[in-house]
């Protein structure tokens, strides 16, 4: 708060030096109030920021309205008094004294301090420069349902589960083929025994016979 009633003190300089004037109304005297705060629904896409002045002692003339955007860490001249986006920023003014900023295309990016500026550019008095307290703007962001999200929690125990069964089922297999050749190679080479065997009893056998005859 400290600092941004230092911006304001520099806003006033700024008013000083954009809109001098030698006027003779020394008397004229400006308040300018605004709300503290105003939220906009995620669904919105244009607000209006207004504020309301009074001026005593001043001249019949319009005033000129200022609007500033105050960041984290910087400013923003909006409307000085010319809108520097005519599409996305317009100045309204009411002959009631009522001002307001409206902000076309509205997003997340746009909530920052609001600070409207009065200024009877005739007048060398200096209350007749005043700027309100601002205006915090906060959009609120989309909000994802209670429904939505158990669906997505549902969605991801189930992808999760596939995943798991199929990743088991790739491991059980690799060890089943495994297993199998395993298996196979083993019997192959009982077989290649037996078979060796069988091929060589007739030799044995011939030797006996010759031994006997002998």
């Amino acid at each position: 708060m400290a600092y941004l009633n230092k911006f304001k003190n520099v806003l006033m300089l700024a008013f000083d030096w954009i809109l001098y004037g030698a006027g003779a109304t020394d008397a004229c005297q400006v308040t300018v109030t605004q709300p503290r705060f105003q939220e906009a629904d995620y669904s919105v896409h244009t607000v209006l920021i207004t504020c309301t002045f009074s001026a005593s002692g001043c001249s019949s003339s319009p005033p000129q309205v200022l609007w500033f955007r105050f960041l984290t860490n910087k400013h923003e001249d909006l409307c000085t008094p010319g809108c520097r986006d005519d599409q996305k920023y317009k100045v309204h003014l009411s002959p009631e004294n009522n001002i307001s900023l409206q902000i076309n295309d509205l997003t997340v990016h746009d909530n920052a301090v609001y600070i409207c500026g009065v200024a009877y550019v005739d007048s060398s008095s200096p209350h007749s420069k005043q700027t309100g307290d601002g205006t915090l703007l906060q959009k609120t962001e989309k909000q994802h349902s209670n429904g939505n999200l158990i669906f997505m929690i549902i969605a991801s125990s189930l992808l999760f589960l596939y995943s798991t069964t199929v990743l088991t089922f790739f491991v059980v297999y690799k060890k089943i083929s495994s297993g199998r050749k395993i298996f196979q190679a083993i019997a192959q080479e009982l077989q290649k025994q037996k078979f060796a065997e069988h091929c060589q009893q007739p030799d044995d056998l011939e030797d006996d016979t010759v031994y006997q005859n002998r």
